[in-house]
């Protein structure tokens, strides 16, 4: 099965972690622990919305100590600037909140080809394109279902991070090299 990663275009960081756990208010609890289970040199992208400024920043400077210690990145939802004020290894957004700002690695989100586009427009170093399959965040919302997404990901040119219900299983069904979850990546017995 083909995989859904261009190398068309070079890369301006190091290779991207294929695994991704993102921070949202349900799993907060658990993230110590997912962290730990993670693979080594995976990815945590930080955005915990849910909390006041204070509040998020001393959360992601704890999250941030565990995550070095296990060599994964950390990407911080927001502009540039701010994840590069943060320390953090990268940014997370969409291509309007990471047009500009510091250089430095860009995961910008996308929907549709026209998004991709735009998301390309931003220099983005790695798309996450969803949602793939049904999810939590979005429950009712239209999917891409496995066809589309690897029909968008082939006009991606950059790696593409499949979100939206994934678990690992479903990733390699799709094909997709790299994977993003955030309920696909917390222990079920917690």
């Amino acid at each position: 099965m083909a995989r859904c990663y261009s190398g068309a275009m070079p890369q301006r960081y190091p290779a991207l972690p294929h695994i991704w756990l993102i921070s949202d208010a349900r799993n907060d609890a658990q993230l110590e622990r997912a962290l730990a289970n993670l693979p080594r040199g995976s990815g945590l992208i930080y955005r915990h919305y849910h909390l006041a400024p204070a509040e998020r920043r001393a959360r992601f400077d704890r999250l941030a100590r565990l995550a070095r210690r296990r060599g994964h990145w950390l990407v911080l939802a927001g502009s540039a600037r701010d994840a590069r004020s943060w320390r953090a290894d990268g940014a997370y957004g969409s291509p309007t909140q990471l047009a500009g700002g510091a250089a430095m690695p860009r995961l910008v989100t996308a929907h549709s080809l026209a998004e991709i586009g735009a998301a390309r427009h931003t220099r983005a170093d790695a798309i996450l394109l969803s949602p793939v399959f049904a999810t939590r965040s979005h429950p009712g919302a239209a999917t891409l279902g496995a066809l589309r997404f690897r029909l968008l990901a082939a006009h991606a040119g950059v790696p593409v991070i499949a979100l939206g219900g994934m678990t690992a299983a479903l990733a390699q069904r799709i094909g997709a090299t790299h994977w993003a979850a955030i309920d696909g990546l917390i222990p079920k017995d917690s």
